[in-house]
């Protein structure tokens, strides 16, 4: 379109043609044209930021075609249209002589473009069909592409799919139905009976620029940004499609695309995520060791969840990882194979191969918590033996009770010391950790930030109540916060309201009555936690003094001047509210004994 933009011809070929075709073509650069086109470029952006929903594009089409009326551009070098005659498609049988010279040709470029229409068909209904919420069912959508492509080879029209570009400009004015589709296409058939003679007016300039705003806008601009932030890996994916599209053509690009696909699809087949599990004290699941810091391993055994289908390509990794993990006093390896719903026959050979050398070891292995087709999967691919030997099991408990690791499990610590728990249902665990990986402690932080603020406003409209000290749990936008990430919440609060302080948002008073009222609810959340499981405390202790050592070393003023409140806090209960000043106590000897 750049030559155009400035006097020149259309150039052919891919980027490079292009490139060397637009230099070329800047001999013939016309001012006026490309004063027309730029214009044309910048009135059309200007008003789809500000005035989205005026039809600027036809308005600059009548505009064109009246500004060439008055000063007749084409005196000084501006291309028009050419004259359109008037005329209708007529019917003829397609002509297959190209077929008749080169078949595989002609069969290769055909099934090309059909899978561009599919490809950029699917991009662009599902997107705006989701966008929506309206339902799409692709296999009809391509029906009724291909039935509109069978019958317009007999009319000799361009290939019909889903465009991007035209869906695009449609929803920007607003277009949500079929009819938008009707009407254009009896606003071309009015244009092409009356509106042809119309055209020799229409400066290309004009509709160069409308044609290039229209393109800019598809640009997926935003996306690249996201990928480069989100996932490295598709957004090379992203760079190479679209370099392939450049200098290889439309087609091939589209190829590219879709075997960097695949290969990326098989890529993660071959790495799925995979971890060690382990018992949170109180709670009666199991959970990721390495996204929850309150897990801990149960002794003697070695809990591991595959999550992916079980295959040549990654059982390696499967069998390293067990191996990996295998400690001298270990007793059984169980597979979590919930995320397993099919096997080869590679890898179940190799199950096989690993059970009975994990036996020669003394070592049991398991399967565990599969669906049923699993099995008959593995009895038909030759792996008899596992179901026979009784080495799948229904649950992760009913392995670990072959074994004779029986509830309440001994849980590994530090040291070599182990903790014995009962099983009882709360809602122990650190939920924000599993939530959000590494991220956990900043989002906490924000937490933290947004509610600290929420205090200071309340307190500065003269609420002497705000409801977040009020209410029995703490209730976010992110749901309502479990016991040991609303413990740690506090802490994230104390420090954020002293910052205020510092920063004289709040006062020294008003920060002693909200620390006051902050202790108040962490010595009564702590309180029934203990009544639910003791063992809890310690636990919590432990990860309160991580998290204030942190502070410690990172923000020592700070820290200091919140344990000084802390001490006040407590004497002041002391004296006004002993029955809390006594949990407390009963709090500290809890955890002294835990200890």
């Amino acid at each position: 379109q750049v030559p155009k933009l400035f006097g020149g011809a259309t150039g052919t070929g891919e980027l490079f043609d292009l490139l060397l075709h637009v230099k070329n073509e800047i001999c013939l650069f016309n001012p006026i044209s490309f004063a027309l086109g730029i214009g044309t470029i910048i009135i059309l952006l200007l008003s789809k930021k500000f005035i989205p929903k005026v039809p600027m594009t036809v308005i600059m089409l009548v505009v064109g075609g009246c500004l060439q009326a008055i000063f007749h551009f084409d005196r000084f070098g501006v291309k028009l249209l050419p004259q359109v005659a008037v005329s209708l498609p007529k019917f003829s049988l397609p002509h297959i002589s190209q077929f008749l010279i080169s078949p595989q040709t002609f069969l290769l470029q055909s099934f090309s473009i059909a899978a561009v229409i599919m490809a950029q068909t699917l991009l662009a209904s599902g997107n705006y069909a989701m966008k929506y919420g309206d339902h799409l069912e692709n296999d009809k959508e391509l029906i009724a592409y291909s039935g509109m492509n069978l019958i317009s080879a007999f009319t000799g029209c361009c290939p019909i799919n889903g465009s991007v570009s035209r869906s695009g400009i449609a929803d920007s004015f607003g277009c949500r139905s079929q009819i938008m589709s009707i009407s254009a296409s009896i606003t071309m058939l009015l244009v092409i009976l009356f509106g042809t003679p119309l055209f020799q007016y229409l400066p290309v300039p004009i509709l160069t620029g409308i044609v290039m705003t229209a393109l800019i806008g598809i640009l997926e601009i935003s996306l690249f940004r996201r990928l480069w932030k989100t996932s490295k890996r598709e957004w090379i994916i992203f760079l190479l499609s679209f370099f392939g599209v450049l200098l290889f053509g439309t087609v091939n690009g589209v190829i590219i695309g879709c075997i960097l696909s695949f290969a990326d699809v098989a890529l993660q087949a071959t790495t799925p995520p995979t971890s060690f599990l382990g018992r949170i004290p109180g709670q009666g699941n199991f959970y990721a060791l390495d996204r929850n810091r309150n897990a801990r391993a149960i002794k003697h055994a070695v809990i591991y969840r595959f999550s992916g289908n079980l295959f040549f390509a990654n059982i390696d990794k499967f069998q390293k990882d067990i191996e990996y993990a295998i400690r001298p006093d270990t007793k059984c390896i169980v597979v979590d194979a919930r995320g397993i719903s099919t096997v080869d026959i590679t890898a179940v050979d190799r199950l096989v191969l690993l059970s009975q050398n994990l036996e020669k070891r003394g070592i049991h292995f398991y399967l565990t918590e599969h669906s049923g087709h699993l099995n008959d999967l593995i009895r038909d691919l030759g792996g008899s033996y596992l179901v026979e030997a009784g080495l799948v099991r229904r649950t992760i408990t009913l392995a670990l009770r072959d074994v004779g690791i029986e509830k309440p499990y001994d849980l590994e610590e530090a040291g070599d010391m182990s903790l014995q728990v009962q099983e009882e249902p709360d809602e122990m665990l650190a939920e924000f950790e599993w939530a959000f990986g590494s991220e956990a402690q900043k989002r906490m932080e924000q937490l933290a930030e947004a509610k600290a603020n929420e205090l200071a406003n309340a307190i500065h409209s003269r609420d002497k109540s705000p409801a977040l000290l009020e209410e029995y749990r703490v209730q976010t936008s992110w749901g309502t916060l479990g016991r040991f990430d609303e413990n740690a919440f506090w802490d994230y609060l104390e420090l954020r309201l002293e910052i205020l302080k510092q920063s004289g948002q709040i006062t020294a008073e008003e920060l002693a009555s909200l620390e006051r009222r902050i202790e108040e609810r962490r010595i009564q959340g702590e309180h029934r936690l203990l009544d639910i499981n003791p063992h809890a405390i310690a636990l919590l202790k432990a990860h309160r003094e991580q998290l204030r050592h942190r502070w410690e070393e990172a923000r020592p003023e700070e820290y200091a001047h919140i344990k000084d409140l802390q001490k006040q806090v407590y004497e002041h209960l002391k004296k006004h509210n002993p029955q809390l000043a006594e949990i407390l106590k009963e709090l500290h000897e809890t955890k002294n004994k835990e200890e």
